[in-house]
């Protein structure tokens, strides 16, 4: 079961994942993350505290947006990360290529600190 919700706050789109993300459930997670482009957020923050899982789509998912956001000037902070989940990032490099924080707390201030 995977779900992922979106809320807003302190100027920041939140994407909350639910679940795993696999090869079927990582085409949702690329719509939440289109549609907070698409209405024009600079601040992606996503929550991955309930996230028990990541498949290399879903890795995939989050590799495809560096650049654009790079271009565009969008800074996207995961946090959250359980131990098993955080290993997958670190493994395959992408903690050196994503913005990976803690908690919320440190994840706002991150993102609010690389949007100046």
């Amino acid at each position: 079961m995977v779900g992922i919700k979106r809320l807003q706050e302190g100027g920041a789109d939140i994407i909350a994942v639910i679940g795993e993300i696999d090869a079927s459930s990582s085409i949702e997670l690329d719509f939440a993350i289109a549609k907070s482009v698409g209405e024009g957020f600079k601040k992606i923050l996503v929550d991955c505290r309930a996230l028990e899982y990541i498949s290399s789509a879903g890795l995939g998912v989050f590799m495809s947006y560096i650049e654009e956001f790079r271009e565009k000037k969008i800074h996207m902070v995961l946090f959250g990360l359980k131990e098993k989940v955080a290993n997958t990032f670190e493994i395959l490099g992408l903690s050196d290529l994503l913005h990976i924080r803690e908690n919320k707390t440190e994840a706002l201030k991150l993102v609010n600190e690389l949007s100046v």
